[in-house]
């Protein structure tokens, strides 16, 4: 059986897994990706700290990819490469 893989979702799935939590004073959670600056969420628990650090991920590759930033290899996946395109021919 083949496997499809999405890059975008694997990149995802990989900085998640380099996420680091952390229970604040109050007892809520404090979530960021230490490779992605600037990829902070915050949660009354920890899974909805997480579901929001992975929703602050994607709008971060998002406006990264549309602006032209340069984003962090993660896990030898590189999303600064130009893409290129297949000709119709080959599908």
């Amino acid at each position: 059986m083949i496997q499809i893989r999405y890059i975008l979702s694997e990149y995802i799935n990989q900085a998640m897994a380099q996420a680091v939590y952390d229970k604040l004073d109050d007892g809520t959670f404090a979530g960021r990706i230490p490779s992605c600056k600037g990829v902070v969420s915050f949660g009354a628990t920890l899974r909805e700290c997480e579901d929001e650090l992975r929703s602050t991920l994607e709008d971060w590759i998002l406006v990264g990819l549309k602006l032209g930033h340069l984003l962090p290899v993660i896990g030898s996946i590189n999303l600064n490469k130009e893409p290129s395109c297949e000709p119709v021919d080959a599908v």
